[in-house]
């Protein structure tokens, strides 16, 4: 737990730390946020991931010390070097990546930071909580037991997009008065400007990206009698708009923000399945919901990734599922079927004939 974490860093010095592939703001924040403070805690401290960081991100003060694995020897020597190795915001191996298998076989300590349910149990310590809001809440919470003085415009940064993107811009249940507290003391202590932050994380809008989220919002349906709303994004979508996957970042949330709408899903075609993304409603769960198609995450935010034979039938699939899961008012039956308009719907997806003119 927290003493255990606490007293590996008093008593080491090479500390190496990793996070899940497609880092986002909480996986990226926390790491910037914890390597920054080993610094200036008198220690030495390797960052590298197996993906890339969402483009959003690439304004970050200290994200030219992550480095993107290419299995160069200084990488392998980084790891090899290390005395404790740090998981941040994910409990799954194959969720590292590349460099899962490299930590969890290095002769380093492995510690887990998390805030997701069900850890792999290979990791030799854990600080993890499923109820604490982010990642960065919880190295906070480590940065504050060590010396909370070391925290300066860069560390607070990160430390507060961690916070701030998991939350939902601090619209989840997971939001608490003593979040909030900690956040004041991160904005205190470093002097930051939230306006900023959020304007960089979120106001970032590319040409091609906002063409594809046109496409997006035309394919919006919705079912349960208005209750869910979902909507799809094709890889012949990203291709003919010229946008790039991480365009579509936030995209969930449109369609979460139509009136009535109390959980939205946004399905993104891949080359050998489907991503799933799920929101909803602060009284309203999606987790187990996703953890039925072997993903998981959050109350009120998760994902999975789904192989099966065709998109549409892991979209049919899912809303299908839907009422096992979540309260619709009224009750559908549990085999409610599409409808012949929303099957047409479905069928037209990959040939693009519902494509706007």
């Amino acid at each position: 737990m927290l003493d255990d974490v606490l007293a590996l860093i008093r008593n080491h010095d090479r500390f190496f730390l990793t996070t899940h592939l497609g880092p986002d703001g909480d996986a990226v924040g926390s790491q910037l946020a914890l390597g920054g403070f080993l610094e200036k805690f008198g220690k030495t401290a390797s960052m590298i991931n197996s993906d890339e960081m969402d483009y959003n991100l690439d304004w970050m003060p200290g994200v030219d010390q992550i480095g993107v694995f290419d299995n160069s020897l200084p990488q392998h020597e980084a790891l090899a070097e290390s005395e404790v190795a740090f998981v941040l915001d994910t409990n799954d191996e194959e969720r590292i990546g590349k460099v899962g298998s490299l930590v969890r076989d290095a002769d380093a300590t492995t510690v887990l930071i998390d805030h997701h349910l069900d850890p792999e149990q290979w990791f030799d310590v854990s600080f993890v909580r499923d109820s604490a809001a982010a990642t960065g809440k919880l190295v906070y919470e480590i940065i504050d037991e060590l010396d909370p003085g070391l925290i300066d415009e860069k560390i607070a940064t990160a430390l507060y997009t961690a916070i701030m993107t998991d939350t939902g811009s601090f619209r989840y249940s997971s939001v608490t008065p003593d979040l909030h507290r900690v956040v004041a003391d991160i904005l205190e202590r470093g002097g930051i400007e939230p306006a900023l932050i959020h304007e960089s994380i979120y106001d970032r809008k590319s040409m091609p990206g906002l063409r594809l989220l046109g496409r997006m919002l035309n394919r919006i349906r919705l079912r349960y009698n208005g209750q869910l709303g979902y909507s799809v994004v094709t890889q012949r979508m990203v291709e003919d708009t010229g946008a790039s996957w991480d365009d579509k970042q936030g995209f969930v949330n449109y369609v979460l923000s139509i009136e009535g709408v109390k959980t939205a899903l946004l399905f993104s075609e891949t080359d050998d399945g489907s991503k799933i993304s799920f929101r909803s409603e602060a009284d309203v769960r999606v987790d187990e919901w996703a953890r039925h198609f072997d993903g998981g995450g959050h109350r009120n935010a998760a994902g999975a990734y789904v192989k099966r034979p065709t998109f549409e039938k892991t979209i049919e699939a899912v809303i299908d599922a839907a009422s096992d899961y979540i309260s619709f008012e009224p009750r559908h039956a549990p085999d409610d079927e599409l409808s012949p308009e929303d099957r047409s719907y479905l069928e037209s997806l990959l040939d693009g004939t519902s494509d706007p003119q």
